[in-house]
């Protein structure tokens, strides 16, 4: 669970996105960054047993920086008025699969999979469920998955009009094939953080995602084009 301080604290940073009041309130900072730690902490104490490929894990591998990169965007707000808890058993410059957990007023979710993947790691993913469709078909249709998460997070932007090149129309798969992103999510209230049995509650809801995500790190890790 997070703090009341720590959700105002965000709610103040959106509100004063800039770095004067940042400084000048560097020491909520401090207290808001340990509770971060904290909480990012309990979800490895929680999901470790429940997937040992996240044993190696620390809580530095698993947070993100609130500076933001400005460098190629509009908007020039320099922190992040939202947290992140990213637990993935990939290793530095590795693209894996992973479980997600996005705290951020209105918006909160957690999630998993594999978010827009480069090129090479998409025709692996292809490759993957060409040949082992009804694996995956089984996956998303497993009774907790199925009631947590539905089904793959399908719209215009990560999902081709007609079918990739290389396969054919009418692949029994095809709309899978389509798919440009392979990720899964289920929105929350903010409210549900400031609750004890928070991390335990998120937990038990993102270990239905661990079949997909070996599915798509079995994939990854394919060393076949």
């Amino acid at each position: 669970m997070l703090s009341k301080d720590t959700l105002q604290f965000l709610d103040d940073l959106k509100a004063n996105n800039n770095r004067d009041w940042f400084l000048d309130n560097k020491k909520r900072y401090e207290t808001f960054k340990k509770d971060y730690q904290q909480l990012v902490s309990d979800f490895l104490d929680a999901m470790k047993p429940l997937d040992p490929s996240l044993e190696m894990l620390e809580v530095k591998n698993c947070t993100f920086r609130i500076n933001r990169d400005i460098r190629f965007s509009k908007d020039k707000s320099p922190y992040k008025s939202h947290l992140g808890v990213w637990l993935s058993s990939g290793a530095k410059n590795q693209n894996r699969s992973g479980y997600y957990v996005h705290i951020e007023k209105g918006a909160s979710f957690i999630a998993g999979g594999l978010y827009c993947p480069q090129p090479d790691d998409l025709k692996k993913m292809r490759k993957e469920i060409a040949f082992f469709y009804d694996d995956l078909d089984e996956i998303l249709n497993e009774k907790k998955f199925k009631k947590e998460f539905g089904d793959f997070d399908r719209n215009e932007a990560n999902t081709l009009k007609n079918p990739p090149r290389g396969y054919e129309k009418d692949h029994p798969a095809i709309e899978l094939l389509k798919l440009k992103s392979f990720e899964s999510s289920q929105k929350f209230d903010i409210s549900e953080i400031t609750k004890k049995d928070f991390v335990a509650t998120m937990s038990q809801k993102l270990i239905a995602l661990k079949p997909l995500n070996d599915f798509i790190n079995r994939a990854l890790t394919s060393d076949e084009f």
